[in-house]
């Protein structure tokens, strides 16, 4: 079974066998608050009733224990993957937010930071199991193979992106990587794969990039490998949100990103919202207890809740 099979199976296993809505929220480089993202989407959920499941694939580099306040789990994916653990039930860890559990992701790099892909299917797979109205992937930053895998596999990919050169810079890679590989595991479209890569290599100084075009060159060869094309390309809407606000400015970044990924990718991206630059992130990290809880009357309890119902809107 090749790589598009296996994880297109996965991900009829997953959608056939879970009532629980999977977003995996991402981002184009470290350091961007997708952990702060992850973790006070999670509490605006539960707090509004849903049960919630945070799990934290940032392999490696695990630390969304740390902004929902509780110590390091005993247990973790690492475990689950050596067979130490035989049901992923087993690593499901209460949080101090009612209707809120996490399941931490590997505290060593070594070997789990680099799954193989049965590895992810497996997780993949195993979490219909859980019982959960939404459950949040915590991602890696960059563009390995696991981040991507796991943000195609979920029904919602929320990318953050800073309002700075690089962050949005990474952010364009990034949606062109996810772009990519998503296409490139479809079977049916393995005829047109050159197309497809020839069309992805081009750089987006091109005023109308090609993989905006690549349909409309598919469809004048093959019309039905173009609808199937334009079917698959339609299915992809990332949301963005972009963090760290301090200006009119930077909130239009969201606007910015969202045209040039229409006018290049042909994509719809939703623009979900913004997070005001507060001081109050740094100073809740510092105490180890959740930004919501802690500082109820931050902006940015507007922001989250602002952005999450936007989000259930989007559902």
């Amino acid at each position: 079974m090749n790589l598009s099979d296996q994880i297109n199976k996965a991900g009829s296993l997953l959608s056939t066998q879970r009532k629980a809505k999977i977003w995996a929220v991402g981002g184009g480089k470290g350091g961007v608050g997708k952990s702060l993202v992850t973790a006070n989407t999670s509490i605006c959920l539960a707090l509004m009733g849903y049960k919630v499941i945070v799990v934290d694939l940032d392999l490696g580099g695990a630390n969304i224990h740390t902004c929902l306040g509780i110590n390091i789990p005993e247990k973790t994916l690492s475990d689950y993957i050596s067979k130490k653990v035989t049901s992923i039930k087993e690593l499901l860890v209460p949080t101090p937010i009612k209707n809120l559990q996490i399941i931490s992701g590997a505290q060593d790099e070594l070997g789990i930071a680099n799954l193989k892909q049965m590895h992810k299917n497996k997780i993949l797979s195993k979490l219909g199991e859980l019982d959960a109205d939404y459950i949040i992937l915590d991602l890696g930053a960059g563009t390995t193979y696991n981040t991507l895998d796991f943000f195609i596999s979920a029904d919602k990919g929320i990318l953050v992106i800073l309002p700075e050169p690089t962050s949005i810079e990474n952010t364009y890679r990034f949606i062109k990587s996810v772009y990519h590989r998503r296409l490139k595991m479809i079977e049916e479209l393995l005829n047109i794969q050159p197309l497809i890569n020839q069309a992805m290599n081009a750089k987006m100084s091109a005023s109308q990039g090609p993989p905006a075009d690549l349909i409309k060159r598919v469809i004048e060869i093959n019309p039905e490998m173009g609808m199937k094309l334009q079917r698959e390309v339609n299915k992809f809407k990332p949301q963005i949100i972009i963090n760290q606000i301090r200006s009119q400015q930077d909130i239009d970044i969201g606007f910015s990103i969202q045209s040039v990924c229409k006018r290049y990718f042909g994509i719809d991206m939703n623009y979900v919202g913004y997070l005001d630059y507060d001081s109050t992130v740094w100073q809740s990290i510092k105490k180890r207890k959740p930004l919501l809880m802690e500082y109820p009357n931050s902006r940015l309890v507007n922001n989250f809740d602002r952005i999450v119902h936007k989000l259930l809107e989007l559902d």
